[in-house]
C-alpha cells in the first residue's frame, strides 16, 4: 500500500469521528485501458468532499453525486461499473474504451479501518476481508501484498507498510536514485558514513541520510517484503556490509551497480561472509534494465524501471507493444 492510500485511510477516519457518512470505494477490476489500477482507493464524504481516486478524474463526478443521492451503498456494500458499453466509456471519459469496476463500502466501527492504520503503522501487512452481504470486516495477517481478490460475496485486499529503498553511497547517482524513487512513494534512506559525500542532502527533504555503517543499518531497518536495497559505492568495504545482511531479509529486491564480471566476483566473496549459495543467487547485478542508458539520471532511470517492473510482477521478456492492457485483478471461482 502506498502512503497515499494510508492518507485516504486517515482521512476517512477523521471524517467518521466528526459525524459524516462516509462511503469508501475499491477499484476491484479494470478491463481494457483503465485510469487506475485494482486496490486504489478513494471516500466520499457525505458533503461531497473526496480524498484518493479510482479513475483520475473520469468518474469522481458522477459517483460523488449517486452516493450523496443516496443511490449507492446507502446501508451495505455493493458494486458499481462504468465503461461497461463503448458509448458509456465515451460519456465518462474513460481512455482507450476501458471500464472499470468498483465496490462501494458505507464505512462504520464494523469497518474495522482504526485497526488496520495501526497495523499499517507498526509494519504489518494485513489482509482486509469485507463481506458484501453484511458490511463487517475481518482482518488477519497477510504474506504477500498488491493483491486484490473480488468473488461477488467478499472482496479481500492486501495492506501494509509504505514501500523503503535503502540506497548505499551518497554520490550523484544516488542523488537521481532518491528522487526518482520518492516519486513512485518510495520512503528513501541514504546510508553514507563518508562525510566527504554529505553535502546537499539536506536540502532533499524527501530522503533520510544516514551515517551509520551499512551492515548496521540494514539490521536496524529490519527489510521486510516491501524494501528494495541498492548499493552503488563501488566500495566493497560499504556495499558488501549492506549485500550480506540485506541478502538474509526478505527484501523483494537487492542489488549492486557493476559489470557483470564484478558481481559475479561480489558474489563468490559474499560466500567468505557465511552468505548462502542460495542467498547469494538473489543479489541483481548489473542493477537496472537495459535501456542504453549511460548518464547518471538515465541510469536511476533503468534502476527504477527494474523496481517497479519486479513489484508488479512484469514480464520483462514482453515488450510494451504486446501489452493488450488485460486486467490484472484475482478473481476466486
Amino acid at each position: 500500500m502506498n502512503s497515499i492510500d494510508i492518507d485516504v485511510i486517515r482521512t476517512a477516519l477523521n471524517w467518521c469521528d466528526k459525524g459524516h457518512r462516509v462511503v469508501m470505494g475499491t477499484v476491484i477490476r479494470t478491463w481494457g485501458s483503465a485510469p487506475r489500477p485494482p486496490g486504489s482507493m478513494m471516500v466520499i464524504r457525505d458533503d461531497g468532499q473526496v480524498a484518493g481516486s479510482v479513475s483520475g478524474g473520469c468518474i469522481e463526478d458522477d459517483l460523488i453525486r449517486r452516493v450523496a443521492q443516496g443511490e449507492l451503498a446507502l446501508r451495505l456494500p455493493e458494486t458499481t461499473t462504468y465503461g461497461a458499453t463503448a458509448e458509456e466509456a465515451r460519456r465518462f471519459g474513460l481512455p482507450c474504451g476501458g471500464s472499470v469496476q468498483i465496490v462501494l463500502e458505507p464505512l462504520s466501527n464494523a469497518s474495522q479501518l482504526r485497526a488496520l492504520l495501526a497495523g499499517i503503522e507498526s509494519h504489518q501487512l494485513l489482509q482486509r476481508e469485507l463481506d458484501m452481504a453484511t458490511g463487517v470486516v475481518k482482518l488477519v495477517p497477510a504474506t504477500q501484498g498488491d493483491q486484490v481478490v473480488f468473488d461477488g460475496q467478499r472482496l479481500i485486499t492486501v495492506h501494509g507498510p509504505r514501500l523503503r529503498l535503502l540506497i548505499i553511497g551518497g554520490g550523484q547517482l544516488s542523488r537521481y536514485l532518491a528522487s526518482m524513487a520518492s516519486m513512485l512513494d518510495y520512503q528513501v534512506t541514504v546510508c553514507e558514513p563518508r562525510t566527504e559525500y554529505h553535502e546537499g542532502w539536506e536540502q532533499i527533504s524527501s530522503v533520510t541520510l544516514s551515517t551509520a555503517m551499512p551492515d548496521d543499518l540494514v539490521l536496524s531497518m529490519n527489510l521486510d517484503r516491501n524494501s528494495a536495497l541498492v548499493a552503488i559505492t563501488h566500495d566493497p568495504k560499504l556495499d558488501d556490509l549492506a549485500l550480506m545482511e540485506a541478502l538474509r531479509t526478505p527484501a523483494f529486491y537487492v542489488g549492486a551497480l557493476g559489470s557483470r564480471h564484478n558481481n559475479e566476483v561480489r558474489r563468490a566473496r559474499l560466500l567468505d561472509f557465511d552468505v548462502s549459495p542460495d542467498e547469494a543467487a538473489r543479489m541483481r547485478g548489473p542493477v537496472g534494465l537495459r535501456i542504453g542508458g549511460l548518464t547518471p539520471p538515465e541510469i536511476a532511470l533503468s534502476i527504477v524501471a527494474e523496481l517497479t517492473a519486479l513489484r508488479r510482477g512484469a514480464d520483462l521478456s514482453q515488450p510494451l507493444s504486446d501489452w493488450s492492457g488485460s486486467e490484472t485483478v484475482c478473481l476466486i471461482g
